[in-house]
């Protein structure tokens, strides 16, 4: 093992993943530590994870993503410098492995984003609107904080960027999808209309206007992206991409109905009225 695979731990949170965990874990045989923190699955996935003698298993009851991720990192006794921070649908790259095992961080360098493959049923596509998001940090550097439905990493200090490639390949059925979905609109809906105006992005306030953004998403991700040329598994992303839209519009607009309208019944007008 190079010396700088023996500085990383990588770190996962996992509920009822017993579609991806074993695929994710398999690309984590090089590490001596891991660290699992679970939200109490009702599947295979404590058994999958107990399986790999590397894994340090642990269960908390899920309050919100930022709370778990913290958790996580900073409650787990984890002793190497480095963090690589996964999602339980994240499959590391084989190049992305030996760039990890190449890699010399200067001094100054605090973290690393890296970029995203997007997989259909385990085929990548050629582009998506996955973002960059920083996966390895120095330990004790970085705090998560809850941003919308997801959370944001706090990291102060010198980034640097992978050159590799991280395959998001979640095998977990539609309907499962589909029903987190529903949730995240209403977490996004509510963190876009609390959040100052001045302090929302440029997409972001696409998004309060509630009918351009599943429009713009279909040409952005289709044709800009390229997901048009990958056939029914680009055109599948596309739609998930617009019905994702599409209820955060429809979670904005049924709030801003509620608080313009107050929810009261109002009966019809009588003539004369």
């Amino acid at each position: 093992m190079s010396l700088m695979l023996g500085q990383i731990t990588p770190v996962l949170l996992t509920y009822n993943e017993e579609d991806n965990l074993s695929r994710v874990l398999a690309r984590l045989d090089w590490a001596g530590d891991i660290v699992i923190v679970d939200s109490f699955s009702t599947d295979r996935t404590e058994m999958i994870a107990r399986s790999h003698p590397q894994v340090r298993f642990y269960q908390r009851a899920f309050d919100s993503h930022s709370r778990q991720w913290n958790f996580a990192i900073h409650e787990t006794a984890i002793a190497t410098e480095w963090i690589l921070a996964l999602d339980a649908d994240y499959v590391l790259s084989e190049t992305l492995i030996r760039e990890l095992e190449q890699l010399v961080p200067e001094a100054d360098v605090s973290g690393y984003a890296a970029r995203f493959r997007y997989c259909i049923n385990g085929q990548p596509l050629r582009g998506s609107l996955y973002p960059l998001v920083t996966v390895l940090y120095r330990r004790g550097k970085g705090s998560y904080e809850q941003d919308g439905h997801t959370q944001r990493l706090e990291l102060p200090g010198k980034m640097g960027y992978l050159r590799s490639v991280i395959y998001h390949d979640d095998r977990k059925s539609l309907a499962r999808w589909y029903a987190a979905q529903q949730r995240y609109a209403g977490l996004e809906a509510d963190h876009l209309l609390n959040r100052a105006p001045s302090l929302l992005s440029f997409g972001d306030r696409i998004r309060l206007r509630g009918w351009a953004a599943p429009l713009l998403v279909a040409l952005y991700a289709g044709i800009f992206k390229g997901c048009f040329l990958d056939g029914r598994r680009g055109l599948f992303y596309v739609f998930q991409r617009v019905l994702v839209e599409l209820l955060i519009a429809l979670a904005i607009m049924d709030r801003k109905l509620k608080n313009v309208e107050g929810g009261a019944l109002r009966d019809e007008p009588r003539d004369g009225e």
